[in-house]
């Protein structure tokens, strides 16, 4: 808002009255004062039935409308505890409290999502390791066979290892069709249990070099889970792979 007459709503405001930003329209109060305002932008929560005005909005419907909350931004390098007892002091029934810029839930769920991206990553390495170690059990005479014709340890090693980065690469890209789908079905219900209403803007995040990091990870991971187990069929000696034979 940025002048008088425009107003900010929810999603669900919009939702409920059929409304895009942009559009103008009659609020009406109680004793018959009507007041034309527009719709400048959308907040992600709030009521269905609240709007937001500035000051002369509001009186213009209610003139002995009384403020019960206010925001105050300080100015940069400001003491906010000399504010805070100067606000007390000048009327006891005040009670001012800071906000600072940093979002404590935005913080939270970033740091969730960064701890269970990390807990997958390990188990899916896991994985791979435990992969390996069977294939490399399983192709014991192969890889015997393989030494015994001139194949170094390095070259087995890189032979398993691109192996498994292949299989990465595969499932990471059978993976994101399954990891945007999933997106679209969860947000939606977040959105309806939080009351929340999010902005296309902040749920078209799939774009080209958004999508390749993601399928570049399933290599790096399925790699890295890959190389301890190769490196340990690597250095197998002949007579031990091929004792069998």
């Amino acid at each position: 808002m940025r002048r008088p007459g425009e107003v900010v709503a929810s999603g669900r405001f919009l939702s409920k009255y059929g409304l895009r930003i942009g559009e103008s329209f009659t609020l009406a109060a109680a004793d018959g004062r009507h007041e034309r305002v527009t719709l400048v932008g959308e907040v992600m929560s709030g009521p269905a039935d609240w709007m937001r005005a500035d000051w002369a909005t509001v009186t213009a419907l209610a003139p002995d409308a009384q403020a019960n909350q206010y925001w105050v931004r300080l100015a940069p390098g400001a003491d906010v505890g000399a504010y805070t007892k100067a606000v007390r002091a000048a009327d006891p029934g005040l009670y001012p409290t800071e906000q600072t810029s940093v979002n404590a839930g935005v913080v939270t769920v970033i740091s969730s999502a960064s701890t269970l991206t990390l807990m997958l990553t390990v188990v899916a390495a896991m994985g791979v390791f435990n992969t390996v170690v069977l294939s490399a059990r399983e192709r014991r005479r192969d890889l015997g066979m393989l030494k015994s014709i001139g194949m170094t340890p390095r070259q087995v090693t890189v032979m398993m290892v691109v192996s498994m980065a292949g299989l990465g690469l595969v499932g990471g890209i059978l993976g994101l069709p399954l990891g945007v789908a999933a997106y679209r079905v969860v947000i939606p219900m977040t959105e309806h249990s939080s009351h929340l209403a999010f902005p296309a803007r902040m749920l078209d995040v799939w774009h080209p070099w958004t999508v390749a990091p993601p399928a570049l990870a399933g290599v790096a991971i399925a790699a890295l889970g890959a190389v301890i187990p190769a490196r340990a069929a690597a250095r197998q000696t002949i007579a031990r792979a091929l004792r069998t034979e």
